[in-house]
């Protein structure tokens, strides 16, 4: 291979990762939109199509292995975030923040590592604070655009309970 032919495939090379670091930031900023109440979601998108088929979301740690578990496909992802998400009465308002942000693409894989803070309000509970460690493995979807989440953990990190101003004040 020439110089310019060895130049040009690795400009090409760094281009599709760029691509991928991209594809993927836009997966994960859907994926929190998605689980925001009220949702910031966009005409015909679902947390479905963000997500392999064979997909593995899991809770690590002291707190959310307990409460989440392992969970794999879409239909048990689905059915566990769809008890926190409307018409599910868990939340008035949710809200996801993603800082921190590291994202390794490896050729068909990638893997990215945020700090996650969201600010919750419940229906019937103290609105809380929460912070967690997030690790998500990625993958290209059939278009060839997009990329999908294959496998999300989660680690709390930490919580704290919060005042939201929004309340209406007592009598």
């Amino acid at each position: 291979m020439n110089d310019t032919a060895a130049t040009l495939a690795a400009l090409t090379d760094r281009l599709a990762a760029l691509e991928a670091e991209t594809a993927v930031r836009r997966t994960m900023a859907r994926y929190m939109a998605l689980c925001d109440v009220p949702s910031g979601a966009l005409h015909g998108e679902t947390l479905a199509g963000l997500f392999a088929t064979d997909a593995i979301w899991e809770g690590i740690g002291p707190q959310y292995a307990h409460q989440f578990g392992r969970l794999t496909g879409h239909a048990d992802i689905l059915a566990m975030l769809m008890r926190y998400l409307p018409p599910s009465p868990h939340f008035s308002m949710n809200v996801h923040f993603l800082t921190s942000e590291t994202i390794e693409v490896h050729g068909a894989t990638a893997r990215g590592r945020w700090i996650m803070l969201q600010a919750s309000d419940y229906v019937d509970a103290q609105a809380e604070l929460i912070s967690a460690r997030l690790e998500v493995d990625f993958a290209p979807a059939a278009n060839g655009r997009d990329w999908l989440i294959t496998y999300f953990r989660t680690e709390r990190l930490f919580d704290a309970p919060w005042e939201v101003n929004t309340r209406k004040p007592g009598p």
